[in-house]
């Protein structure tokens, strides 16, 4: 019955169930904690797991690979950490398959740890399809596209053959690092050396490549001549591309089809208004804005979780609910008038209402990430690594102050945003400001 209620998305019901059982073993610890998750509840996934543990249930290997994926959507490193040494101790009765392994190497690299990724990957004995897959993908939402190519050859090379997933993940690699003739190269491959016919998905990534590239007109031109409908996704890959160029003309054109098509998304009225804004086309964003009250659209706000001593913190600008939310902003305050000796000036574009500069400046000073970063100089010794995770990619004014404060400070911070990660190290993210 706990099973039932949670796959039809009635998880306080099946939470509730569960707490009246008066017998729970192992499986029926598994069905909640991965109702939770399927559910989008990944601290709530955590907590059960931490009572499980707190009334000594052994996890399985099933849990187990649940849990990481808790860890790897929440960037819960500590957490991760500690189903990889559970692992290890329990090598006996827990055998480290091609499920758990990759399950534990996915955790690793959307927890800022490629290094790490990479050694559960080397050290896999088993290894299937999937298992490539989640390295290569890694592999690109780091920014590494040379070793994500490399990797589609070895997996070549060793016998496994790649599928759609594969195709997805490496043209992503190359889509975040601008090598666009790779992407091509491997684009036009699939059906001519793989005898794979590319889905939406596939031209979704070319079109992202050349977009993020400037080749706006290439881009356009391929969703016009696609064999099978562009789905919103794509649309919106070319839209994002035109707020990065700030080609409000395009970007127009495209943005008004896609809120015909997608009424009630929020990103593509956000979108919109920001081309508009930087563009200061104020009147066009605020019908955009009006646009979005007639139909009772809600934005999405940001929010940044940072994991420290085994417990997420959520940070959303304009809350204050934390318990050291009065030292944040004291820290913060400090930070940001260290940064302005530095030079830092805020870029104002980033903000998408038409009001008073100095204004514009408080409102970016309180973006989560940099609630989150400076909770976690409070809460981390000198030189430990600040570790991020943002729901919603980054603005190019916390990008550019977050490299500052990197240098400045000299702390490494990672942050994986909606699109990537991004590495701020001596002043520079690994990203190569192209994101």
């Amino acid at each position: 019955m706990v099973s039932g209620l949670a796959r039809r998305g009635k998880i306080e019901d099946a939470r509730n169930l569960f707490d009246e059982m008066p017998d729970r073993d192992e499986i029926s610890w598994s069905v909640v904690i991965d109702g939770y998750i399927k559910s989008g509840f990944y601290k709530e996934a955590l907590e059960v797991f931490n009572t499980m543990q707190s009334e000594r249930i052994r996890p399985g290997k099933f849990v187990l690979t649940s849990v990481l994926a808790a860890c790897a959507h929440l960037g819960a490193l500590d957490h991760g950490r500690w189903v990889h040494a559970y692992v290890r101790r329990k090598k006996k009765s827990i055998v480290m398959d091609a499920v758990l392994g990759t399950a534990l190497l996915d955790m690793y690299a959307k927890c800022g740890r490629l290094d790490m990724a990479w050694e559960v990957f080397e050290s896999m004995k088993e290894k299937e399809v999937f298992s490539w897959n989640a390295m290569i993908k890694g592999l690109a939402m780091h920014g590494r596209a040379d070793d994500a190519v490399e990797l589609f050859f070895e997996m070549q090379r060793r016998k496994f053959r790649p599928n759609g997933i594969t195709f997805i993940g490496v043209l992503n690699a190359c889509a975040h690092s601008g090598a666009v003739e790779q992407a091509l190269k491997l684009f036009n491959s699939m059906e001519n050396v793989y005898n794979i016919e590319p889905e939406v998905e596939h031209y979704g990534c070319l079109v992202d490549c050349l977009g993020r590239s400037g080749r706006l007109e290439e881009a356009e031109e391929l969703v016009n001549s696609m064999p099978i409908e562009p789905n919103p996704a794509v649309y919106g890959s070319l839209l994002g591309a035109c707020r990065i160029h700030g080609n409000a003309e395009l970007g127009e054109r495209i943005g008004r089809l896609l809120l015909e098509l997608e009424p009630n998304n929020s990103g593509r009225y956000a979108l919109l208004s920001n081309i508009y804004a930087k563009a200061e086309r104020w009147d066009d964003v605020a019908e955009v804005r009006k646009l979005m009250k007639e139909r009772g659209v809600k934005t999405n706000p940001g929010s940044s979780m940072i994991e420290l001593g085994g417990c997420v913190h959520e940070f959303k600008m304009g809350e204050g609910c934390h318990p050291k939310m009065k030292e944040i902003y004291s820290t913060l305050k400090v930070m940001i008038e260290r940064l302005e000796m530095e030079g830092y000036v805020p870029n104002t574009s980033q903000v998408l209402f038409n009001i008073e500069e100095e204004e514009k400046e408080t409102a970016l000073q309180y973006h989560s990430e940099k609630l989150a970063i400076a909770f976690g100089f409070i809460s981390t010794k000198p030189g430990e690594t600040i570790r991020v995770v943002k729901n919603l990619r980054v603005c190019d004014d916390c990008h550019s102050a977050i490299k500052l404060i990197s240098r400045v400070y000299g702390r490494e911070i990672a942050l994986r945003d909606r699109v990537r990660y991004h590495h701020f190290r001596d002043g520079t993210c690994s990203c190569k400001d192209f994101w």
